[in-house]
């Protein structure tokens, strides 16, 4: 079936192309992981900076508690208009109050953007916080745990099977 699969798409032989990835595949170096290892930390640590200065900038916003009481302010006074405007309808002959309530159906509508803007503002102030948060407790977790030396070996299925039945064979002994 794979001679017949090789010839219709015209690829090399299975044994071949084994060949070529085998050749391919060289083990990582301890001077290359140690390389991209001080290369991930110096990025790391550009990172931690840019989150502290976004934490020092963070506390000079201002203006977040006026404009929560600007919200609510214009909250209250849709929905007072919007009683008036109800209040109005009941008292206006039939034919006119349509486009009254109309109108106080828009007010209703803004006072709850207003209460929605609020809240929405709130949940990203706290996102934002729950982030730096997560983000400090991972920076002080033990930075022996973070730096594991290793090395890297690629292999293909078939290597791969042959060295787990050799140990399985080993610990059977």
């Amino acid at each position: 079936m794979t001679k017949k699969l090789e010839e219709l798409f015209n690829l090399p032989p299975i044994s071949e192309a084994i060949a070529a990835a085998i050749e391919e595949s060289t083990p990582i170096s301890n001077e290359v992981a140690t390389q991209e290892m001080q290369e991930a930390k110096e990025t790391l640590v550009a990172a931690d900076n840019a989150f502290d200065k976004i934490d020092a900038a963070l506390p000079f916003v201002s203006d977040l508690d006026t404009t929560d009481s600007e919200l609510d302010e214009l909250a209250d006074l849709a929905r007072d208009t919007f009683k008036d405007l109800i209040d109005l309808s009941m008292n206006v002959e039939p034919r006119f109050s349509g486009p009254i309530i109309q109108s106080a159906s828009t007010l209703l509508g803004h006072a709850v953007t207003a209460k929605v803007a609020k809240m929405d503002k709130k949940l990203k102030m706290i996102d934002l916080q729950l982030k730096k948060l997560r983000i400090d407790k991972m920076e002080t977790k033990d930075p022996a745990a973070k730096a594991l030396e290793g090395e890297g070996v690629v292999l293909d299925r078939n290597e791969l099977l042959k060295a787990i039945l050799a140990n399985s064979k080993e610990s059977k002994k």
